[in-house]
């Protein structure tokens, strides 16, 4: 199904809210961000996300940590492991700067926002299949997920 509506309902309160529909990336790395930047301010999330793509700084994954190294250094969010979805953080700057632009248009300041609300949910699955010299091949699973942000004003 195609999703069409938020996860949250907030109405008549200064809000900005933007979506993503069947992106392209993981959503086990998406949930991992979530945690991380939920809550916290829209400049240092982006901020956030742009070190992870530059790997100078991983996402710490505290869920989905099986087989994953330790990186140097202190420990961040309780944990060690971690790695650097560098395709993931793309999409998610994106939709920052969507959220962003969506909150100046409402007439919110776009240098004072908070994270209130973020959400992610599986996605169509696409497959594909890799020949391999017999009839049926392999087949691979392309991962997507439907992905949501809702911003309010600082007070």
């Amino acid at each position: 199904m195609v999703k069409r509506n938020y996860q949250i309902e907030l109405k008549g309160k200064k809000i900005a809210k933007a979506m993503t529909k069947n992106a392209n990336v993981s959503l086990k790395f998406s949930l991992e961000l979530i945690r991380e930047i939920k809550g916290k301010r829209l400049d240092k999330s982006e901020a956030f996300l742009g070190r992870i793509v530059d790997m100078k700084e991983h996402l710490p994954l505290r869920v989905y940590k099986k087989k994953v190294a330790h990186r140097r250094g202190d420990a961040r969010s309780f944990t060690k492991s971690g790695k650097y979805p560098v395709k993931t953080a793309k999409i998610w700057i994106s939709l920052l700067q969507s959220v962003k632009a969506n909150a100046d248009y409402a007439g919110l300041d776009a240098d004072n926002l908070i994270i209130t609300h973020a959400f992610a949910s599986q996605g169509y699955r696409r497959y594909s299949f890799q020949s391999q010299g017999r009839i049926g091949g392999k087949r691979r699973i392309k991962k997507a997920a439907h992905i949501e942000i809702a911003v309010r004003e600082a007070a």
